[in-house]
């Protein structure tokens, strides 16, 4: 991946990308309530917890597929929970998805799913299009590859691809649904460096949901763990610090991967 010239500016830690107050997520009844979160502007936030503590349902509301039970989830200033459909679209331009299994369509090119958001959102001449779309996969290292359907790359390479297509309306703002899901350690390794350096060169703020601890602790900046039993956020901070010195328990012992005792 080519090198920039200077890294993007680091935004001060009072700048703010996505702010949720009182935010309960669940179905019939809460999985998790009262999430109070500032997620800032050029960071990579990993969310993670046990196995049905919500994480999957947060993401759905963070990006406004979903409303949350109670709560507002504000981005760039516009809460996405109030908002009518005009401005929830105009919102959407402002972050991109790569959702788990990559959502990519294999009866298209690369080249036309990284166009997709561009035909839906923009009124750019196709040649443009064109354009973007191989910029975007030159940045995630498949410039080679943009007339490959799916079925033809890897699926670390897939991974790739859903991340160029997120990237492709410029976004400041990156949702990441699993994305080591079903990769090889080195495969992950490989993107988690990648998700790192793009960081870097963007200043794109990551907002990752993971519970692969080597990526949490590999390059994220922060982790909000969610606790199902409880119903709440439990955690927020240095990954690190909170697996060496959090006072919860249950945070160490997860951070720490340390087995349940049998009784």
């Amino acid at each position: 991946m080519p090198a920039p010239s200077a890294p993007a500016p680091r935004p001060t830690a009072r700048e703010t990308a996505i702010s949720l107050r009182g935010v309960s997520i669940g179905y019939d009844r809460p999985i998790i309530e009262g999430i109070d979160l500032d997620i800032l502007k050029g960071e990579i936030l990993f969310i993670g917890g046990g196995s049905g503590c919500g994480k999957t349902t947060l993401l759905s509301c963070l990006t406004a597929l979903r409303k949350p039970l109670a709560g507002s989830i504000t981005i760039d200033g516009v809460d996405i929970v109030d908002s009518d459909d005009d401005a929830i679209r105009s919102v959407r331009r402002r972050f991109g998805v790569m959702y788990q299994l990559g959502a990519l369509f294999g009866g298209k090119t690369l080249l036309e799913n990284v166009r997709l958001p561009l035909e839906e959102f923009t009124d750019l001449p196709d040649d443009v299009m064109d354009d973007v779309a191989r910029a975007k996969l030159g940045l995630v290292g498949l410039g080679a590859h943009a007339l490959k359907q799916p079925s033809e790359i890897s699926g670390g390479m897939q991974k790739r691809a859903a991340i160029a297509r997120a990237l492709a309306l410029d976004p400041p703002i990156i949702f990441l649904d699993e994305p080591s899901a079903g990769l090889d350690p080195v495969t992950s390794a490989d993107l988690d460096a990648m998700i790192e350096a793009l960081n870097r060169m963007l200043g794109t703020t990551f907002v990752i949901i993971s519970h692969e601890l080597a990526s949490i602790f590999a390059i994220g900046q922060r982790f909000a763990m969610l606790d199902g039993a409880r119903r709440k956020l439990v955690a927020l901070g240095a990954p690190a610090e909170l697996r060496d010195h959090s006072d919860d328990e249950w945070v160490r012992r997860f951070l720490n991967r340390v087995p349940t005792q049998e009784s």
